[in-house]
């Protein structure tokens, strides 16, 4: 009889296994039999463990999300520089889950919709913590901003063959850490304008495009 913990640990290898191979050929194109024999473990064990492909695809999704969330804390709690350049120098941790991302973000189906909602969550989450300690500014619509801090966290992502033309090397590699780590946070930090006139020009545009709420309306 197999104890509980060598079944937590197929379960893992099952889980890690399938990240990869979804990752490399795709969630339509990935069998579980090859998952099973990347694992070391039986197909039956998989479906004992996951009950199918579409569940196991699900299981890999919220782990994966799970790491990038967990590994966020310390950051958030204290952004040391020894903190963040560990983050930058650590990418073949996380690189087989960017993988992971890019390949199952760019289906379209409905398990991909739900990722990519599940990373913006994440975002949020993130988000919250930050401003709850302090280190976010007013947001004029924080849901917005949530989306957009999303989208420029999986360019990297869905992008990454144009980027690292473009960089000559991989943004998500040490060096292309490096070299956008900065810049990236500086244009978080700071923005790139030196005055406020087109915020300014942007907001009386806005404005002015709203319909007006009637005093009816608004009662």
């Amino acid at each position: 009889m197999r104890s509980a913990s060598e079944d937590l640990t197929a379960r893992a290898r099952i889980r890690d296994a399938a990240i990869r191979a979804f990752a490399r050929d795709g969630f339509e194109a990935a069998s579980l039999r090859s998952i099973a024999k990347d694992a070391g473990v039986s197909p039956a064990l998989i479906v004992h463990h996951f009950g199918d492909k579409n569940a196991l695809r699900a299981a890999c999704d919220d782990y994966v999300v799970a790491f990038f969330l967990d590994d966020k804390h310390d950051l958030i709690d204290s952004p040391t520089p020894d903190r963040i350049r560990a983050a930058v120098a650590d990418t073949q941790r996380y690189g087989p889950f960017v993988d992971y991302l890019s390949r199952m973000l760019g289906d379209s189906n409905p398990a991909a919709d739900h990722l990519f909602d599940e990373l913006v969550a994440l975002t949020r989450k993130v988000l919250d913590e930050q401003r709850a300690a302090g280190l976010l500014v007013e947001m004029s619509d924080p849901e917005m901003t949530t989306l957009l801090v999303a989208l420029i966290g999986l360019a990297p992502v869905m992008m990454r063959t144009q980027i690292a033309r473009f960089l000559g090397a991989d943004q998500l590699s040490p060096e292309g850490l490096l070299r956008t780590t900065v810049p990236t946070l500086e244009l978080l930090t700071h923005g790139i304008y030196a005055n406020s006139a087109f915020l300014d020009g942007a907001r009386q545009a806005v404005a002015a495009d709203r319909p007006s709420v009637t005093e009816g309306e608004a009662s």
